[in-house]
């Protein structure tokens, strides 16, 4: 079992990202009120063990929303869970694959792309398949 760490709304391409204690998903579309809405990335989701340890490795301290992710959780392993289903609070969101860190890594902290990199660091992107409010603190867990 998992938690939800952290929630975050991007109000705008290449906008701030917003820290939130709750959100709204809609089926098919992703959190309501973020910038990006439909298509399979609809969230994404990266986790605070990779963060940490990533991190750590680099010697620096960056507040995790650099990362321009929606969720953050922790005790839930991301890599190589294409296709699987994550149950966070209420809502279903199936992963449809690896989000690739890009060049705005660097500008948050030079070398955070390449670091992320490896193992799925950047996390996963999906679709959200139910309707409801998630909150931090939510648990988190993969479906069978």
């Amino acid at each position: 079992m998992g938690k939800l760490e952290a929630i975050w709304l991007k109000r705008m391409k290449a906008g701030p990202m917003d820290p939130q204690q709750r959100a709204t998903l809609k089926a098919g579309a992703g959190l309501v009120g973020n910038a990006n809405q439909g298509g399979k990335r609809q969230v994404t989701i990266i986790e605070r063990e990779k963060w940490d340890t990533v991190m750590a490795a680099m010697g620096a301290d960056l507040d995790p929303a650099a990362r321009r992710a929606n969720l953050m959780v922790s005790g839930i392993k991301l890599a190589d869970t294409r296709g699987q289903v994550l149950q966070i609070g209420g809502c279903r969101v199936r992963i449809y694959g690896e989000t690739r860190p890009c060049e705005v890594m660097d500008e948050a902290l030079s070398g955070l792309r390449e670091s992320l990199g490896d193992g799925w660091g950047g996390g996963a992107f999906g679709e959200v398949l139910d309707d409801g409010e998630i909150a931090v603190g939510d648990e988190v867990k993969w479906l069978a």
